[in-house]
């Protein structure tokens, strides 16, 4: 059994990550903080809280943290996820209700408190996280890995080159990135790989049970704002809960550490992730102008349909018991 820490800005991805990690036997999740992100902080909070009774969530707690990134202004992200950031569903209002703490106590809390060290998933803008790593640097060593759905060694979606998660606040992916903490990147080159096709959407839609019927309502709304695009092929992002498949099956995943450092200069390239995949040094090195950057494993492939499979049978074994 492994622990669990997710931190989120529940849209549309991230619930379908919120269904997978309550319901795999071998993930515990121990809490949930949210921050701005996809959608402004009380409607990420009130979506996590819904998402976690159409799970069949036991009771977790949730903890609202940064209303917006260190430096910059807030900028959601609804044109993808929906005004309310959660596909415009009108789920019902939950009857949980947040916890009583800041995030950043939450979190170091849960990993203080857990008796293993507890691998943190950041799904989010990671201002919740550099927070947490600069005020309370004695979690790191109960903290096995950071598991980042962000960046990318390729091309960005938010700029031609940088990743919504980071561009949305770079600061604060610069800070956990150079935290001393073990980091895996799943980012952009892996994260439109994983989907589910319109069928097995269709078939999910029609069951009764919550969670399952929520994945289809999120896959189709998936599939309808992607299917034009190549890399999907008409069929439904997993997204964010790619990543959470990757902390329970760490094999789908081919990986190589790497420096990685992030751009926070003025401009469109603010956000990128620059990834340092070259065999020989450079110019830069030679000269002293190369730096240095922390060694990330960041994912370049995918086993997309074991994914997919891991996903499915999971969310289809029901309810946590």
């Amino acid at each position: 059994m492994k622990d669990l820490i997710l931190d989120v800005d529940t849209g549309v991805d991230d619930a379908l990550a919120l269904l997978f990690a309550v319901r795999h036997p071998e993930l515990r999740l121990r809490a949930v903080t949210c921050v701005a992100g996809n959608a402004g902080l009380g409607q990420v909070v009130a979506n996590t809280l819904k998402v976690l009774d159409a799970a069949g969530a036991p009771d977790v707690p949730v903890s609202a943290g940064a209303e917006r990134p260190l430096i910059e202004p807030a900028r959601d992200a609804g044109h993808i996820h929906g005004a309310d950031g959660l596909a415009d569903l009108g789920l019902p209002v939950s009857a949980r209700r947040p916890a009583g703490v800041p995030a950043v106590d939450l979190l170091r809390d849960t990993i203080l408190g857990a008796p293993e060290p507890v691998v943190v998933v950041g799904l989010a803008p990671l201002t919740n996280l550099a927070l947490l790593l600069r005020a309370c640097p004695e979690v790191a060593g109960n903290i096995e890995r950071l598991v980042l759905m962000g960046g990318s060694a390729s091309i960005g979606n938010a700029t031609p080159v940088a990743e919504f998660n980071v561009w949305h606040d770079p600061e604060a992916a610069a800070i956990v990135m150079d935290a001393g903490v073990p980091v895996t990147m799943y980012g952009l080159d892996v994260f439109y790989h994983v989907s589910v096709d319109a069928p097995t959407c269709a078939e999910l839609l029609g069951h009764d049970e919550p969670g399952s019927r929520l994945a289809g309502l999120l896959l189709r709304h998936q599939i309808a704002l992607c299917g034009a695009d190549p890399r999907v092929n008409g069929d439904g992002l997993l997204g964010d809960a790619g990543a959470v498949c990757a902390v329970a099956d760490p094999g789908g995943l081919t990986t190589e550490r790497l420096p990685v450092s992030v751009e926070l200069a003025p401009g469109r390239s603010r956000g990128q992730t620059l990834v340092d995949r070259r065999v020989l040094p450079g110019e830069d090195a030679a000269h002293g102008l190369a730096g240095t950057a922390n060694g990330v494993d960041v994912a370049l492939a995918v086993d997309a349909l074991r994914y997919r499979k891991l996903f499915l049978d999971t969310l289809l074994s029901g309810p946590p018991a």
